[in-house]
């Protein structure tokens, strides 16, 4: 959640009328604009049209972003979706535009707020808490607010969802659909179709506070012994449908200055626990946390002798258990990567559908470099090593050096040309999981982390 906010606002639009008619009339416009301009483009040189043709697209869909923008509530939350899962559907320009999509700053007024916290929880439990009346956070569907237990003294975080936003849900879908279908920026195929359903059932997961909050005790059952990790107490008697209370967990952010400053020896601890995380979700529980925006982490930081730096894990809503359709060949796609070991990386590739068994092995192997190249921080240096410039003397590579999302961008386009053909979309569920992958490589990145990522997954390869 973003902080600091600078308005407020008396209520969130939520009304079906009113937000279609919203959409509508930024659909009109784009539409107009975007007729204006492609008939325009007919008159630019053919070798041109191409790329006058995207810049057109990108002004409109920037246009798009900017007006559900200013919606507030669940469609904010399905552009940001869209995002980031959109890759394979969407086009790039549309991709780029959405990805302008940040939560509003804008607070609800603290009246409107307080009569969702009377209608939720009734009088006398409120009664139980005082609560600060300006918010720590707020984001596109809720924001939070601070407050203290009055018979303990008990510090606790109240997670409030905007008045009407669940019940928008649908509605807001239902009119970015109808945007998509009147502009005609994306094919309406069966596999968007699909790609779109996993959009609206992870819409319904972030506004299903009770699942959160079984998430979030879950959670921290199975990391109570870790001493690397908080995850927050849930209150269940302050929590319902549309509240989640859990205990006050501060910290600073990932990317702040004070988490950046560290030593390399605290930053790389730091690092070494979130990728053994992700490893965790991976191969112990199936399950995982798919969102990897850094608002979703803080850092308890130490003292740099006896207080070990901690991260605290915050917010639920986007976890995700994955089928063992998806999660057994998923993890044998890593195995495969991580051993080089192409037969096991081919059958995983098979059983996730992404080449049939009849593709030739040339192919095949285009793809394999790629997840070759992917697993290259952990692969083993001794046997694979990386190009030499990004190991440290002792062997540690280096993250923030590697650039391996822009060379793997650029490994996928000049193995595309000739390839295309015989891959298929991969399933929904392993976007998730690939998603939350580079999202932990951008965590390491940012951190700079230097370490041995070998060791760590070869814990979980078993």
């Amino acid at each position: 959640m973003s902080d600091k906010p600078k308005t407020t606002l008396k209520r969130v639009k939520t009304g079906a009328f009113e937000r279609r008619f919203s959409m509508a009339k930024a659909g009109f416009v784009a539409g107009t604009l975007l007729a204006a301009q492609s008939a325009g483009n007919l008159f630019t040189r053919k070798e041109d049209r191409a790329e006058r043709q995207s810049q057109i697209l990108s002004k409109q869909a920037h246009y798009l972003a900017e007006e559900i923008g200013k919606l507030k509530g669940s469609i904010v939350k399905i552009g940001q979706m869209m995002a980031l899962y959109g890759e394979h559907f969407l086009p790039q320009e549309v991709t780029a535009a959405l990805h302008t999509l940040e939560d509003d700053t804008a607070a609800l007024e603290w009246t409107t707020i307080y009569e969702e916290l009377q209608d939720e929880l009734g009088n006398d439990r409120l009664a139980e808490l005082e609560i600060d009346e300006s918010p720590l956070g707020c984001a596109s569907i809720g924001q939070v607010h601070r407050a203290t237990i009055r018979a303990t003294g008990e510090q606790i975080c109240l997670k409030i969802q905007y008045p009407g936003v669940a019940e928008a849900v649908d509605s807001d879908l239902g009119a970015v659909e109808s945007l998509l279908r009147m502009l005609k920026v994306v094919p309406i195929t069966e596999e968007f179709q699909q790609w779109f359903q996993e959009i609206r059932e992870m819409m319904y997961r972030e506004v299903d506070y009770v699942n959160e909050a079984t998430k979030t005790t879950l959670f921290r059952e199975r990391l109570k012994g870790d001493p690397r990790f908080i995850v927050p107490k849930v209150h269940p008697e302050y929590c319902t449908r549309r509240i989640i209370a859990t205990s006050y967990e501060p910290g600073v952010s990932i990317d702040s200055a004070q988490t950046k400053a560290l030593s390399q020896d605290r930053r790389n601890a730091i690092c070494t626990a979130a990728l053994d995380l992700c490893w965790m979700e991976v191969f112990k529980w199936g399950e995982m946390q798919t969102d990897p925006n850094f608002g979703n982490y803080f850092v308890r930081l130490g003292n740099g002798a006896d207080v070990p730096d901690r991260i605290v894990l915050l917010d639920f809503g986007a976890v995700r258990e994955f089928s063992e359709k998806t999660i057994g060949p998923g993890r044998n796609l890593v195995k495969g990567a991580f051993l080089h070991d192409e037969d096991l990386l081919f059958r995983a590739l098979e059983q996730l559908k992404m080449v049939a068994p009849e593709t030739p092995v040339s192919v095949k192997r285009t793809l394999s470099k790629l997840c070759f190249m992917a697993i290259e921080p952990f692969a083993d240096p001794a046997r694979f090593p990386p190009p030499p410039e990004l190991l440290t003397a002792s062997g540690e590579y280096r993250w923030a050096d590697s650039n391996l999302p822009g060379r793997l961008s650029a490994q996928a386009g000049m193995s595309a040309a000739g390839a295309v053909s015989h891959f298929t979309v991969p399933p929904r569920e392993l976007m998730f999981l690939v998603r939350k992958i580079m999202g932990a490589y951008t965590f390491m990145s940012v951190l700079k982390a230097e370490l041995r990522g070998f060791d760590i997954l070869n814990r979980h390869i078993g």
